[in-house]
């Protein structure tokens, strides 16, 4: 028999926010997160913005020692995750920690540390100076293991690592492993730090960025006419994955149900999407057939839509391929444009965006798209520049990364 998986705690540390309601207060608002870099001198790159996190203060929500021995990637995992742990309400220590398990998602890892560390080296004599915590800092399972650590869940416990399609995966595995029964509540989600030099710089480097430094804020334009690239943010977003007969047993509060999880492959390109964007729609297809859903049934649409010339019509074009000429209910929104791009926390953020967006009944609008791709089809709405009233009760969301990696998760209200 499987079993029900529902929702019952958030947590969220953003570039528009450090807590869950600061992030979706602005969300909802449309406040942008993208401003100047101040964590390097970004001078003589050819982008010189991007979503960082804003009041962040590590020794705020960390001890020394867990600053000391991890990378900020992990620093973000450890306190999203105590945000959702708390939001659930239980008392984790009441179960038997087999039962707890954790699947984390990361796209690059301790970056930070890797940076910081071989510079060190190259800049010396060749004697290897490296911290004893280089490694532990650097792998991209320590997230997993570290929440595992801090909290004694002992049960299923491993990192997913999708490019920017990773929380969604991490999301969908622990959806799977509990409705198989092998899990009773899984924290998942997803954590990124990739604004450092070598990252940023590698980004730039595949001219994948937008170059709009005279106007950063507005810069994340998705399915905008004018659009030039994704804006670089960082951050991430932890969910708190339950049976469902668990949490109604406890008397939790539900967010939300997930009721189809589904990922494909482009097979096509190591950095672009499939222009028609035939496995994203195939994904979205697995996913409501596992939810016996149509496309038809969802009411909104949170789009992986980056702000990219290629990826977002890509991605309109497999919306296409399952809604037709019928658009009576769909609303669409491209969140990223407030956010930036949080990579492989990506899935999770908005994940939880739409989670809020079934509580709230409002569809986040998509900001500074100001003259949409002729390109797109007049029968899709898309929301602009405010947040929509609404009624929903099914969301879609899709996230796409390098490699060719789709990802799509469906929530329901339950």
């Amino acid at each position: 028999m499987l079993h029900r998986v529902v929702i019952t705690g958030i947590g969220a540390l953003t570039p528009i926010g450090n807590d869950i309601p600061t992030f979706w207060q602005n969300v909802v608002a449309g406040r942008s997160g993208v401003a100047p870099i101040t964590h390097f001198d970004a001078s003589l790159f050819r982008t010189q913005f991007a979503a960082e996190l804003k009041n962040y203060n590590a020794a705020q929500y960390l001890s020394h020692s867990d600053i000391k021995r991890t990378d900020p990637f992990t620093q973000y995992a450890l306190i999203a995750s105590d945000q959702a742990i708390k939001d659930s309400g239980f008392d984790f220590a009441s179960m038997d920690p087999y039962d707890v398990g954790v699947i984390w998602g990361s796209g690059q890892g301790g970056m930070d540390v890797f940076e910081e560390q071989v510079t060190e080296y190259a800049r010396g004599n060749g004697q290897p100076r490296f911290s004893p915590f280089f490694v532990p800092k650097l792998i991209v399972n320590m997230a997993s293991g570290m929440i595992s650590i801090r909290n004694g869940y002992m049960g299923i416990n491993y990192t997913t690592v999708s490019a920017c399609a990773t929380s969604n995966t991490a999301i969908m595995d622990a959806f799977t492993y509990i409705r198989l029964g092998k899990a009773k509540i899984i924290i998942t989600g997803g954590s990124e730090a990739p604004i450092t030099p070598a990252s940023f710089g590698g980004f730039s480097a595949l001219k994948a960025m937008s170059t709009r430094n005279t106007d950063p804020a507005a810069a994340s334009r998705p399915f905008d006419v004018h659009r030039d690239g994704f804006v670089m943010g960082e951050g991430a977003g932890a969910l708190v994955l339950e049976e469902y007969g668990h949490a109604v047993k406890r008397g939790a509060t539900i967010y939300g149900e997930i009721t189809g999880a589904a990922m494909t492959a482009d097979a096509y390109h190591m950095t672009a999407t499939h222009p028609e964007g035939s496995g994203a729609a195939k994904a979205m297809q697995l996913a409501l057939d596992e939810a016996n859903l149509t496309m038809a049934d969802v009411d909104y649409l949170n789009t992986h839509a980056t702000s990219t010339p290629v990826g977002d019509l890509s991605e309109i074009n497999a919306v296409r391929k399952l809604t037709g000429s019928d658009n009576v209910k769909l609303k669409i929104s491209a969140t990223k444009s407030i956010t930036g791009h949080l990579m492989g926390a990506a899935g999770a953020i908005e994940a939880i965006i739409c989670l809020l967006s079934m509580r709230d009944n409002i569809v986040p609008a998509t900001i500074n798209t100001t003259e949409l791709d002729p390109a797109i089809p007049e029968n899709l709405t898309i929301v602009l520049g405010e947040a929509l009233p609404a009624q929903v009760n099914t969301t879609l969301s899709n996230t796409f990364g390098f490699g060719g990696h789709n990802g799509t998760v469906i929530f329901q209200k339950v």
